[in-house]
């Protein structure tokens, strides 16, 4: 059983090779949002460091966020994890009938002096209810009525709240990351692949269901009409692949990116990572990547070795949620996958991602902490849970 002292929690420290590439990303970020938005921030808001000072007040609070959250015990978050995710599918109503609006999507609350955005705190609450059920239903998480229909309820409703906005980027990525959880939680593969199946159907059909998102995926099929729609799509994804062909081996050098200049849409949001290319590279891209790679290798070394099972779902819920985000940011930068709005984590400017971000890996730092002083070998059951468990699936990242 994993029950921890007072002791145990002083003595355990957190696994730096996770903190200090967070850091870095998110200082290097500053410098990053600047070049990027300096020539739009002075023509929409009358001054080259609006966004710039917004974006280092955002990863200053990040920082403070996460390393508060990584002094809290992560069990705690079990604890409130079914009224974390009803208080996120709230705001997603909210949002629905009362939020704020920007380029054809409602997607934001605003508070007057600042705007929240309700999906990226709805994705990591689902994690960490989903983390908080695997742990506990290992015993019955191969029937239908108590293992996979809480899972299929939940998913789907934060699903269609998100699409509804509409955004159905997020959509399928959140969808992605609840289907990988059920899946390393060991859910009964039948009742997987026939909800699988279901999705994709029923997600071709609303991706298709409007003219902008049929635009995107004929362009990104080269298919395109010929229409306005269709050529906007293709020179977003032309200015992208062209900075980062500018940038070859070594880059431009910092601050010196050209396509930044009101060339290249979102350049200090979703399309942040084809400016980093340009200025900094093919080595600068790969030290970003390299980044992340050592944080989602470490954390699932932590994952493993975390005290109990509901610490292991939970990181693995967490990484998997960084992983696909950075994959889909970057593989639409390349023009590997279709042209869609998706952040790079703790890169892109908006301050909503990365405070929820910054909480999210803070909650992994807590976990490496207990896990250095508590490790263990084999899943157990959590104290919660009466019944004994047969088998839980243990995936060996290493």
């Amino acid at each position: 059983m994993s029950n921890f002292t007072e002791d145990t929690k002083i003595k355990g420290h957190i696994d730096w090779y996770i903190l200090l590439p967070i850091i870095g990303l998110m200082l290097f970020s500053i410098a990053f949002v600047y070049s990027a938005s300096y020539t739009i921030s002075d023509l929409k808001l009358r001054s080259t460091d609006n966004l710039f000072i917004k974006h280092g007040i955002n990863v200053l609070l990040g920082i403070i966020v996460m390393i508060i959250t990584s002094a809290i015990d992560y069990q705690h978050w079990k604890k409130i994890s079914k009224y974390g995710l009803i208080g996120a599918i709230i705001l997603l109503v909210i949002v629905i009938f009362h939020g704020a609006g920007a380029k054809g999507a409602t997607r934001w609350i605003s508070l007057g002096f600042v705007r929240f955005q309700p999906s990226e705190l709805a994705k990591f609450a689902l994690v960490i209810h989903f983390a908080t059920l695997l742990s506990q239903k290992q015993k019955v998480i191969k029937s239908f009525n108590e293992g996979f229909l809480p899972f299929l309820l939940w998913t789907g409703l934060v699903c269609v709240l998100i699409a509804l906005q509409p955004n159905f980027s997020n959509t399928a990525v959140i969808f992605l990351i609840a289907f990988s959880m059920m899946f390393i939680g060991n859910i009964n593969l039948l009742h997987l692949s026939s909800m699988l199946v279901v999705c994709i159907i029923g997600g071709g059909i609303f991706a298709v269901s409007a003219t902008y998102r049929l635009n995107r995926i004929l362009a990104y099929l080269g298919m395109g009409d010929g229409s306005a729609a269709t050529e906007n799509v293709n020179y977003q994804l032309n200015q992208a692949l062209l900075a980062i062909g500018n940038g070859g081996i070594h880059g431009v050098g910092a601050g010196q990116s050209r396509q930044s200049h009101m060339f290249l849409p979102e350049s200090y949001g979703d399309f942040i990572f084809s400016v980093i290319g340009e200025e900094y590279g093919f080595i600068g891209l790969t030290l970003i990547i390299l980044a992340f790679v050592m944080i989602f290798w470490r954390g699932m070394s932590v994952a493993k070795k975390a005290p109990d099972n509901f610490g292991y779902y939970l990181a693995v819920g967490i990484l998997v949620t960084f992983a696909f985000y950075v994959f889909v940011n970057a593989g639409v930068n390349t023009g590997l996958l279709p042209t869609t709005g998706v952040p790079f984590p703790f890169l892109s400017y908006g301050g909503t991602a990365i405070l929820i971000y910054s909480f999210a890996m803070g909650i992994l730092l807590n976990i490496s902490a207990q896990a250095n002083v508590y490790p263990r070998n084999n899943f157990e059951q959590d104290l919660d849970d009466d019944d004994e468990v047969d088998e839980i699936k243990l995936v060996d990242f290493n």
